[in-house]
């Protein structure tokens, strides 16, 4: 399982993904597998996010809690951590080097599994 945790590096876009903005958030399409996926506006700027602009999970977090600091940093993580498992079991990222294939599931809002 890929960790999530800070030091943990992030999954990075498939080559063979094309990214296509819209007025309100994002289309991914895999050209190999023809998987199309919808994005929010948020993430559009997740996957803008994504290696090489960040490193880890705790650094996209930390720019979105940047822009949108209503949002409690905890709903932030687990809607990242979220689209992150959804883009990785469509196919839309490659896992880092030597990690597996799939994201932790998510932690409460407490801390705890």
């Amino acid at each position: 399982m890929l960790d999530v945790r800070r030091e943990t590096p992030l999954p990075a876009p498939h080559p063979d993904v094309i990214f296509g903005a819209l007025n309100d958030g994002a289309v991914l399409f895999a050209t190999a597998t023809e998987v199309y996926f919808g994005l929010s506006d948020v993430g559009a700027k997740v996957w803008a996010l994504l290696p090489p602009a960040r490193r880890t999970v705790e650094d996209i977090c930390d720019a979105i809690s940047r822009e949108y600091p209503d949002v409690p940093a905890d709903t932030i993580r687990l809607d990242v951590e979220e689209l992150l498992r959804d883009l990785l079991a469509n196919g839309l990222v490659i896992a880092p080097a030597g990690r597996g294939e799939e994201i932790d599931e998510p932690r409460s809002a407490t801390g705890s599994a």
